[in-house]
């Protein structure tokens, strides 16, 4: 797809979520770079005069604790990961505090890991810190807490936290700055008939076999985990640009609505705060496969899944947690928040309301999910 106007995703400044990767911030050993945090800090100073409430996500801290520690390469266990990270950290956040200093900020370090977007009370006083930091003009600074995170309660990156912060916020924009222009519809570095793709409307297959794996040493993330981003916050109704965070400027270019980077449009509707919660940002806890019916009822028609439908029941869930819909081929098409536990779930899937009545002595809800609280996913 040709390129397209890009003043009307920035012409009405709202909340945009900027997240820079480590490799915009380091040099190949680690060492933060004092005059590249400068800029961007010098860029969000710009953007917040324009009317532009900036949060950042910002990667770095592991590479910036290899650097202090004179490493000379990222480890690979995690004991060592967590140590890179607890000492690069102070060094991330020292750096940006001397770096908008000038501009009267004061920046706001929130370490988050993914079991606080999984609780839906820690999920929402998140959101109410960024906001209170807003109102006290402060530049929210996020990063995943690698001190603490395992594999189980990691993000996987911080491509992925910068999405589910969008989402969160419901901003209408969010940008990705890596140390690539955008995404090419080749590898540049071996291909010289490769070109800049200048707007995806849609990540589809064909989109994220442009893929290409760029991840290097400092880095946790690559193509894959912007594509999966930026999927996730395009189908919750918001735009995401990516750009090369290391050319100056690049902030000022994107927000001034220039065509930089690759502009992926927003495929879905603005999804309500709860539903972007539901669908787009809590991980579920079990897993119902549902019949053809109970599959056009809820993608198509727009209906809550009836425990008729349902032809199978897994994970460990109760009741109110969040679950995933998949079809007979185990394609997810919904999540949502179950009305029963699983045991119960697992003995009414299939039954209609009066075979309930039987099993159970009664019948607290016909819905398994309301469609209130299922979000079709695409």
């Amino acid at each position: 797809m040709p390129a397209v106007d890009r003043l009307p995703f920035v012409s009405s400044p709202g909340t945009v979520v900027v997240k820079v990767g480590t490799n915009v911030l380091a040099d190949a050993a680690g060492t933060l770079d004092a005059e590249r945090i400068r800029s961007l800090a010098d860029q969000i100073q710009r953007a917040r005069a324009k009317g532009w409430r900036v949060v950042l996500v910002s990667s770095g801290a592991i590479g910036a604790g290899v650097g202090q520690l004179q490493l000379g390469a990222r480890p690979t266990d995690l004991p060592h990961l967590q140590a890179c990270a607890a000492v690069g950290q102070t060094a991330l956040m020292q750096l940006y505090q001397t770096a908008l200093a000038p501009h009267g900020i004061l920046p706001a370090q929130i370490l988050l890991i993914a079991s606080d977007f999984d609780h839906r009370t820690r999920y929402l006083n998140v959101r109410n810190t960024i906001s209170t930091l807003f109102e006290y003009g402060c530049l929210p600074v996020i990063n995943e807490n690698d001190t603490v995170s395992v594999a189980e309660i990691k993000f996987g990156d911080n491509d992925h936290l910068a999405a589910m912060v969008a989402n969160l916020l419901q901003a209408p924009l969010l940008v990705l700055l890596t140390n690539v222009d955008g995404l090419y519809n080749g590898d540049p570095r071996t291909d010289p008939a490769a070109v800049l793709v200048p707007t995806v409307p849609h990540i589809d297959r064909g989109i994220t076999d442009l893929a290409q794996e760029t991840k290097s040493a400092l880095g946790t993330g690559g193509m894959k985990s912007k594509l999966k981003a930026a999927r996730l916050a395009t189908a919750a109704g918001g735009a995401v640009i990516m750009a090369n965070g290391s050319r100056d400027g690049v902030l000022d270019e994107v927000l001034g609505g220039e065509a930089v980077g690759t502009l992926f449009l927003p495929h879905g509707e603005g999804v309500p705060a709860l539903k972007r919660w539901i669908g787009y940002t809590a991980r579920p806890k079990g897993t119902l496969t549902v019949d053809d019916g109970a599959r056009r009822a809820i993608a198509e028609k727009g209906r809550s899944l009836l425990p008729v439908g349902v032809r199978g029941v897994a994970g460990n869930f109760g009741k109110g947690d969040l679950v995933t819909v998949v079809d007979a081929a185990g394609v997810e098409i919904a999540r949502g928040l179950s009305n029963y536990s699983a045991a119960d779930a697992a003995r009414i899937a299939g039954l209609d309301h009066g075979q309930i009545v039987t099993v159970l002595g009664k019948v607290p809800y016909d819905e398994l999910i309301h469609r209130d609280n299922l979000v079709v996913v695409r």
